[in-house]
C-alpha cells in the first residue's frame, strides 16, 4: 500500500470515528444527570444581593437552583441543570424561557420541555415564604 492511500484511508476511518461518537454523543441517555440538592437552602428576601424577587419575572441562581419570583409573593425553584445531558441552563426573564447552549433544549418557565432533545422537565423544588425568608426543600 502506497503511503498516500494509507493517510486517506486512515484519514476516512478517523472521519467515520468522529462523526459516530458526535452522533452517540447526543443519543438519548438512560441515565438522567443529576439535579442540585437544595438541602439547607435559605435565601434572605430582605437582603440587597436578592433584590431581585421582589419583581415579577425577577430572578436569583443559588447553589444550582434558579429561584423566580412569578407573581407577587409567589416563587417558584427549578434546577438548573438541563435533563439531556447535565448542561448548565440558562434563564432569560424577558421571554421566561430556559434554554440550554450544549443542544438547544427550551423550558418554559414551569420547567416542561418546549424544544428537545430533552424529554423530561427540570425538576422543581418546594418553596416556602415564612416572613422575609424563602426556603427551597
Amino acid at each position: 500500500m502506497k503511503r498516500r492511500d494509507f493517510l486517506n484511508n486512515a484519514g476516512a476511518a478517523l472521519g467515520v470515528g468522529l462523526v459516530a461518537q458526535t452522533v452517540a454523543s447526543c443519543s438519548k441517555s438512560s441515565v438522567t444527570p443529576a439535579a442540585p440538592t437544595p438541602s439547607g437552602l435559605t435565601i434572605d428576601l430582605s437582603s440587597p444581593a436578592n433584590s431581585a424577587l421582589k419583581t415579577t419575572g425577577g430572578f436569583i441562581l443559588s447553589k444550582g437552583i434558579y429561584i423566580i419570583c412569578t407573581a407577587p409573593d409567589t416563587y417558584i425553584a427549578l434546577s438548573s441543570i438541563c435533563t439531556h445531558q447535565g448542561c448548565t441552563i440558562s434563564f432569560n426573564s424577558s421571554s421566561k424561557k430556559f434554554s440550554c447552549p450544549c443542544h438547544g433544549g427550551m423550558f418554559d418557565i414551569n420547567g416542561k420541555v418546549l424544544v428537545g432533545p430533552p424529554t423530561s422537565p427540570l425538576p422543581e423544588y418546594s418553596v416556602v415564604v415564612d416572613g422575609n425568608n424563602l426556603t427551597v426543600s
